[in-house]
């Protein structure tokens, strides 16, 4: 892999549990080549091959690919805060989150960040998962109607118009906001990234610092657990989060 190609230094984090079956490496070191980034594998208390499966991919790359183990299953959402975290602490001007099933292309994650480093006044930049004519953007209609509704659910939790929360691909730049928005574990178990939002929000981050940009391309993966049973977990856990959200940062 070739070094950066900016002198923003970004981290994306890749949060991992039991992902054997579904891990794509070639894929994961094409996101790290594209968007000229460091990657943190979160392996989050897998019970599967997946720790390693990492360690292989790390200790196969020139030190740009990194393996978080965590002892025990914590949850997406705190995999992910402990490797933003980490790729902070480790100096990155920008860090996010990509999903380890690869729904979001790395071609499409590396022009999030891009996007981030071209435009300094943006503190967010969000895939949103929009089925507009020349994208591909392939999810189930079921999958599509849960979401919108969720969606409408967040927007009023969060007080801003956000198209889709739920994307698994976030850029994020460095800031006193960020680094405070992280310094708790989530309420949410499933929806951190409404909670993150809000956080952030609460924390000075304006409307005008937070961008969302329709993904030209997306795919639903088999094995995901969003459907009924997950998706009233995820409700049930919104109006956790609206309730922590309205005493943030006490």
């Amino acid at each position: 892999m070739t070094g950066p190609t900016t002198a923003l230094a970004t981290t994306i984090v890749v949060p991992c549990h039991d992902e054997s079956a579904r891990l794509d490496p070639a894929a994961l070191v094409e996101l790290a080549e594209r968007a000229a980034a460091d990657l943190v594998l979160v392996d989050d208390g897998s019970t599967d091959g997946t720790g390693d499966a990492l360690r292989a991919l790390a200790a196969a790359s020139d030190g740009r690919i990194r393996v978080l183990a965590l002892p025990r299953n914590v949850g997406k959402g705190e995999a992910v805060r402990l490797g933003m975290h980490d790729a902070l602490d480790g100096g990155a001007a920008l860090t996010g989150y990509f999903d380890a099933d690869v729904a979001t292309p790395p071609a499409e994650m590396a022009r999030l960040v891009a996007i981030a480093r071209e435009r300094p006044e943006l503190a967010v930049v969000m895939g949103a998962r929009v089925g507009l004519l020349g994208h591909r953007v392939e999810r189930s209609m079921v999958r599509h109607y849960l979401g919108r509704v969720f969606a409408t659910a967040s927007s009023l939790v969060l007080h801003l118009d956000v198209y889709d929360t739920q994307c698994g691909a976030k850029v994020f730049r460095d800031s006193p906001a960020l680094r405070a928005a992280l310094a708790r574990p989530f309420t949410g178990r499933w929806v951190f990234d409404v909670e993150l939002l809000g956080r952030l929000h609460r924390g000075g981050i304006g409307v005008d610092e937070m961008l969302e940009v329709p993904l030209g391309a997306w795919r639903d993966v088999a094995g995901s657990k969003l459907g009924l049973p997950g998706s009233a977990a995820a409700g049930a856990d919104l109006v956790r989060v609206a309730r922590a959200l309205r005493r943030w940062p006490d």
